[in-house]
């Protein structure tokens, strides 16, 4: 099989979970998912958190808005590398205007990298709600048409491979974190 029929296949697959957006209970919740992933709206919640939060939890938010920074960082450089178009269509103009590219996709990172971030960080309770959310994200993208397939399920890996470096890597970052914190939040 060549790259070309792997993207003729992933164009024709998209297209079928496009048709999804056509019912009229399905847009909606779509919508929701689809936003509820935007790197903003993590960003200024966890800001909220590392500002007004208990210490422990000021720690938590510093970790997962570093790793959305960085995280985007090395997507959207993928993305100008790659240059995959986004799939036409009118919905979600802001993302096309201001990321004209599709692959991979970066809400799809962010989500299951939450996901993995808080099964490993905590607390259990929301690690539990993300690994639900993180799917739907992806699928939303996908019916909303700002994403083929192949552009979720690679944004996925990137995401799952990401988080457990994170992970990983906690004992090196944390105590620079614990610092930062210390000087401006005593």
């Amino acid at each position: 099989m060549t790259l070309l029929n792997i993207i003729q296949k992933d164009e024709e697959l998209s297209r079928s979970v496009r048709k999804l957006e056509g019912y009229k209970w399905i847009k909606p919740f779509a919508v929701v998912f689809a936003h509820s992933g935007d790197s903003w709206f993590w960003l200024a919640g966890l800001i909220l958190v590392v500002i007004f939060g208990e210490k422990t939890w000021k720690v938590w938010a510093v970790i997962l808005s570093g790793s959305i920074l960085a995280l985007a960082v090395f997507v959207l450089s993928l993305k100008f590398m790659i240059r995959r178009r986004r799939p036409e269509g009118e919905w979600g103009q802001i993302y096309r205007i201001t990321d004209p590219h599709s692959f991979p996709s970066g809400h799809a990172a962010r989500a299951l990298s939450l996901a993995i971030l808080a099964i490993g960080l905590g607390p259990i309770w929301l690690a539990w709600i993300l690994v639900f959310w993180a799917p739907l994200v992806g699928l939303a993208r996908v019916i909303l048409g700002v994403h083929y397939l192949s552009d979720v399920v690679v944004g996925f890996i990137i995401g799952i491979v990401y988080g457990l470096i994170v992970l990983l890597l906690r004992p090196v970052y944390l105590p620079y974190i614990i610092s930062i914190l210390n000087i401006f939040f005593r």
